[in-house]
């Protein structure tokens, strides 16, 4: 199966605190990696470092590599604007832009230079349904997307990561401010664009990780304990502390 990414003994520290340490793994194209552990262990560390987003807190330290199709990311010549379009982001918060949903999605191809009504009306449609959102928001996309449900604004969240045609989605606790109703879309939608992008998937949800991913990772004190099939790591893990953490003897 083909690697996405990849880390190699990567180590992000911020002063004298190593919030991971030594993570070597592998991220398979077209599949959820689902990251797993208890607060404070790690997890949004790691995926901020397959985007770079690390790199705007200014006491961090980053050794290792994260290998995206086979190029060190943290060369000194890799272009950042390249990867995030690349490495799309969706926070635990929705955060849409206080303008319209139109102009939500649209935002970032305006950006990268495509500015023709006609084709910016077809990025829209298309991302919107990819969304799963199209349906609902079609009759007033010159509305506020501060108007929007909290489910509706993650979903639009993610047609606007989506706009940029990036290759993979991280989400940082992409469904922790939501109800269980826009929380199943959420997860309905993580499935269905796993057919196209890669994904991974931060969640403090064990349940969610075992429904949603193909792959599961399991972080303690920013060490990767654990990382295999997710029927693997649930059914039969390898390692007592991931054992004690799915039973909920900790954490």
């Amino acid at each position: 199966m083909p690697v996405k990414i990849e880390t190699k003994d990567l180590t992000v520290s911020f002063g004298d605190v190593d919030a991971i340490k030594n993570v070597s793994m592998e991220i398979f194209t077209n599949r959820v990696t689902a990251i797993i552990g208890p607060s404070g262990c790690g997890k949004s560390t790691l995926i901020k470092s397959f985007n770079r987003m690390n790199d705007l807190v200014s006491n961090v330290k980053i050794t290792g590599q994260v290998l995206l199709d086979g190029e060190n990311i943290y060369g000194t010549n890799y272009d950042v604007v390249t990867l995030r379009k690349k490495v799309g982001m969706i926070f635990q918060k929705p955060n849409p832009f206080p303008k319209s949903i139109y102009d939500n999605v649209a935002y970032g191809p305006r950006i990268h230079g495509i500015h023709k009504k006609e084709i910016l009306d077809k990025i829209v449609e298309e991302n919107l349904k990819k969304a799963a959102l199209w349906h609902e928001v079609s009759d007033r996309l010159n509305s506020s997307a501060m108007d929007l449900s909290g489910g509706q604004q993650q979903r639009l969240c993610i047609a606007r990561a989506l706009a940029v045609e990036p290759e993979v989605i991280l989400m940082d606790e992409p469904c922790s401010a939501l109800d269980p109703i826009a929380t199943a879309k959420i997860e309905g939608l993580i499935r269905t664009l796993s057919r196209d992008y890669t994904i991974v998937v931060v969640t403090h949800n064990m349940q969610q990780a075992a429904r949603v991913s193909d792959y599961t990772a399991f972080l303690y004190l920013g060490k990767l304990i654990e990382y295999g099939l997710t029927k693997d790591v649930f059914e039969n893990p390898q390692n007592d502390l991931t054992e004690k953490y799915l039973t909920g003897k900790f954490g």
